[in-house]
């Protein structure tokens, strides 16, 4: 028999007390208690709520209502004939807008954008990432059966592409169109924590590896105008990321090479190497390899940028152990590390110096770096 230890007999104390009507009817009505019990039961009733705030979020988002608002505050009934919903429906979307801070009360009975509702507006990224969790809600409409299924089984698994076990090198540009675009949507927001903390005017040539189709990159090459730059994805994408850096009058400094790096040696000639949301969408040896090659591809002294979030970091637990655990299961691939992991991966490709740099927001994405030895 397995002896508990003094933590363990304290805790299994304080779960019997909590669980115990008794008390819990105490806590309610007893004053100097009231507020904490109410802060609780809060916390418990938004873990029973939550699938239904997103749900009101992702039909706000749906039918463009932060926009319409922002643009002039507006009654239901203007609303409901605008974007064709009863008038009884649409208040109610409304006013369930209004108690989650999406929207806000104005004069004479007019709806405009809450504090978080702007936020939002704000955030394209955000926004296109609502929209395409509908597609992860449904494949966790029954989470018993995700979790007793192999990973991947959904049809999540099947939007990413090139965790389907095909060629990715191969895939058509039908075939990554749709995930290009919403990686596009989030990248100007890892852009910003990048730049607030590392500089790039003492490179000379900044190889993007996976870098979708250029977002990110001409962020930087805006901010380092010395820069030459290269992009490495899987051919389709490449194709988009070159269209792109001639709209941005980038096609004398930025070149996108096709392939994938599952299959195909990285380009060399740049003395830092930039891996952006990239690591966490695959498994151990998938990233081992990467690194490798990374490290291959790199000059002595050359550095590597990695832009993720990152698992076990104060205020992250949520995102991590519960958000990207399972959309990653769902997905069939990838996981949240923590910065020790990646060290001992990065130390084991070779790699010295690994730092993790504190950022505005890690919600979003912590920045490492790391040099060739």
């Amino acid at each position: 028999m397995v002896s508990l230890s003094l933590r363990d007999r304290l805790l299994g104390w304080r779960d019997s007390i909590l669980s115990n009507p008794r008390f819990q009817r105490f806590a309610a009505v007893f004053p100097l208690m009231r507020p904490v019990a109410r802060r609780r039961a809060v916390a418990m009733f938004d873990l029973l709520a939550g699938f239904v705030y997103s749900q009101i979020l992702l039909a706000c988002v749906q039918l463009r209502l932060f926009d319409i608002v922002a643009e002039r505050p507006a009654s239901a009934e203007e609303l409901a004939v605008r974007l064709s919903l009863p008038v009884e429906s649409m208040r109610m979307l409304l006013d369930g807008a209004v108690a989650l801070q999406l929207l806000q009360m104005r004069s004479q009975s007019r709806y405009g954008l809450g504090q978080l509702g702007a936020e939002l507006r704000g955030n394209p990224g955000v926004l296109a990432l609502v929209e395409h969790h509908a597609m992860l809600y449904r494949d966790l409409a029954d989470p018993v059966a995700l979790l007793r299924g192999a990973r991947g089984g959904g049809e999540l698994a099947a939007y990413w592409a090139y965790v389907r076990g095909e060629r990715p090198g191969e895939l058509p540009g039908d075939a990554i169109a749709s995930y290009t675009e919403l990686m596009a949507a989030s990248q100007p927001m890892i852009a910003r924590e990048v730049l607030h903390v590392y500089p790039f005017r003492h490179h000379r040539c900044l190889l993007d590896v996976g870098g979708g189709d250029g977002s990110f990159l001409s962020a930087v090459a805006a901010q380092a105008p010395q820069l030459r730059c290269m992009l490495f994805d899987l051919p389709a994408v490449a194709e988009k990321a070159a269209a792109r850096f001639a709209a941005n009058g980038l096609a004398g400094r930025a070149t996108a090479v096709g392939g994938s790096f599952t299959t195909d040696p990285l380009p060399e000639g740049a003395d830092i190497v930039s891996l952006v949301r990239v690591i966490h969408d695959h498994d151990d040896e998938v990233v081992e390899a990467l690194l490798r090659a990374v490290h291959n591809a790199l000059p002595d002294n050359g550095k590597l940028l990695i832009a993720e979030p990152i698992a076990g970091l104060p205020g992250t637990a949520a995102i991590s152990d519960a958000y990207f655990a399972f959309y990653f299961y769902a997905m069939g691939s990838g996981k949240a590390r923590s910065f020790p992991r990646l060290r001992a991966m990065l130390e084991n490709a070779g790699f010295s110096q690994v730092t993790l740099h504190p950022v505005p927001m890690p919600l979003v994405a912590s920045v490492i770096t790391a040099s060739k030895r």
